[in-house]
């Protein structure tokens, strides 16, 4: 036991000096690294500290051009100056890059492929989609192909997105909603230009790769009613409620006009007022009442917004139970609700809007594209629905 304790008192002196010598060796090695950094680093890291951006970014411009090394230093500057807009000199950095010899195989790739987003911010899509092609077999692939299908979106070079889209499927994210929509993009770019077999083949397509696709069945449902053939366009409306019954609403008002010119006008009443009280948030209570109003009078409509408000009372429906009931009120009262309904109309304006469910654009008319965040089939088919809080 006593032999122990000798031992110790040996030993701790010696790892005691020993750690002394290691911070020694980590401090110098600290401080001639410090030396390495040119002092302008420091001026530039002071106008960092002071919120003088543009100072210091001019201080680290000359840094770069001066010492060959600062490669990452580069890589930050070429990207500070894209977000900042100032476009032409994040090409230059990063043109400047590429031309330097000893770059490494990631860092050549990684280069590239910021100039490549340079030149799409600039848009310059013909030069950066060559940029990209070139990363196609890359470690940056997927990222390429990613920017790539983004350019053929703002493009609307809709051969070119599919393409893209099907090198990207994986299991994480199958693309079947993008490509359906690129293949509906394609029939109505058909139709536009009378080309009706080519619009059908392509909408055909857009079902094979995704069944629940509700636009390609709207878009045959239309193509049909313009033939006049209103039992076939009906068909393919009512495909939707098994799909996604919400949809129906973007096409009610051309279904129960095919009903009608079919001769089958009471049944499309019944099945519109059927939808209602099966789905209650279908967005076509307005028709509905119009509906009613032109062939069973006004009692008959305002009859029906007030059970419908018993049953699924809502904002807007409160709205239109005192529309309705404006038609019919005495006159002595009809000032007051006048009122209240312009009242109403302000306070549900919001609730007369789309929602984009992912970003929360809102706009009063329908995208199956946000213009804002550019995702697919973002906005549900019932306008005031905001997306739910996490």
């Amino acid at each position: 036991m006593l032999e122990s304790q000798y031992w110790w008192l040996i030993a701790f002196p010696i790892f005691f000096g020993l750690g002394w010598l290691a911070a020694r060796v980590d401090i110098k090695h600290v401080l001639s690294e410090t030396r390495s950094l040119p002092a302008a680093y420091f001026k530039g890291l002071n106008h960092l500290l002071n919120g003088e951006t543009n100072r210091a970014v001019e201080v680290y411009v000359d840094i770069a051009r001066h010492h060959a090394e600062t490669i990452e230093l580069q890589f930050s500057l070429g990207h500070l100056f894209r977000r900042r807009g100032e476009l032409e000199r994040a090409i230059n950095m990063h043109q400047k890059l590429l031309e330097r010899r000893e770059l490494t195989d990631a860092q050549r790739q990684s280069a590239q492929f910021e100039l490549a987003q340079d030149f799409m911010k600039a848009g310059l899509f013909d030069r950066a989609e060559a940029l990209l092609n070139e990363l196609q077999h890359s470690d940056y692939a997927r990222q390429a192909r990613t920017e790539l299908l983004g350019m053929y979106e703002l493009e609307k070079a809709w051969k070119k997105a599919i393409e893209t889209a099907q090198q990207l499927r994986d299991d994480s994210h199958s693309y079947q909603h993008e490509i359906a929509q690129f293949y509906c993009e394609l029939a109505e770019q058909s139709l536009t230009r009378s080309k009706k077999d080519e619009a059908r083949a392509y909408l055909a397509q857009a079902l094979e790769t995704h069944r629940q696709c509700s636009r390609a069945r709207l878009l045959r449902g239309e193509m049909a009613f313009a033939e006049q053939d209103y039992a076939a366009a009906i068909d393919e409306w009512l495909a939707l409620e098994s799909q996604e019954p919400h949809a129906l609403a973007l096409a009610m008002r051309q279904l129960m006009a095919a009903y009608d010119a079919s001769g089958r006008g009471d049944e499309g009443t019944t099945l519109l007022l059927r939808l209602l009280k099966h789905y209650p948030e279908l967005d076509v209570m307005d028709l509905a009442y119009e509906r009613l109003m032109s062939l069973q009078g006004v009692d008959a409509a305002y009859e029906f917004v007030r059970e419908r408000m018993r049953e699924h009372p809502t904002m807007p429906g409160l709205r239109k139970v005192l529309e309705a009931h404006l038609l019919v009120a005495p006159v002595e009262q009809k000032a007051e609700l006048e009122i209240i309904v312009r009242l109403l109309n302000d306070v549900t304006r919001d609730q007369s809007m789309y929602y984009c469910h992912h970003c929360g654009f809102k706009t009063k008319q329908y995208f199956w594209h946000c213009p804002a965040c550019n995702e697919w089939e973002t906005y549900p088919p019932v306008r005031g629905r905001k997306k739910a809080s996490a």
